[in-house]
């Protein structure tokens, strides 16, 4: 008779241990994402090249590129032109106003040994990494890197 009921009674063990392994691997994303940690984001290589960049809008709709070190000119974006670097710098602004902080503060182009370049925003921890956006895009902002200051 207890053969009998043995074979009658379902099986717990196996759907436990299943619900259980779901629990728990729900359990560590949630803790890594409450530490801040972001699997997609890969350790950055070392910076070859460095720059500091102040962007100010001009009446007319152009934006001025202002090397922060020297406090020269190096490029100006006339209206209209180069989307991608109105758009990522829109983005960015957006954030910082949000913050109440000003456009005054350098955002920090950097170029780093792997070929990627990225596009911080020290007051507000964003980052861009611009080699996701292809080559066109990329080369904008390389050219605010290795262009030269004009007095």
């Amino acid at each position: 008779m207890a053969e009998l009921v043995a074979a009658q009674s379902p099986r717990v063990g196996p759907p436990l241990l299943v619900g259980l392994l779901a629990l728990g691997v729900v359990a560590a994303v949630a803790t890594a994402r409450l530490a801040g940690v972001d699997p997609r984001q890969a350790i950055d290589a070392p910076a070859v090249a460095t720059r500091s960049l102040v962007f100010t809008d001009g009446a007319d709709g152009s934006i001025a590129v202002v090397d922060a070190r020297t406090g020269l000119l190096v490029h100006t974006v006339a209206p209209g032109e180069q989307g991608f670097i109105r758009g990522a710098m829109r983005g960015l602004a957006r954030e910082r106003k949000l913050r109440g902080l000003g456009a005054e503060l350098p955002f920090d182009l950097v170029a780093r040994a792997d070929g990627r370049v990225t596009l911080l925003d020290p007051a507000t921890s964003r980052r861009i990494d611009l080699e996701s956006f292809g080559p066109d895009n990329l080369g904008a902002f390389i050219r605010l890197l290795t262009e030269r200051s004009n007095p």
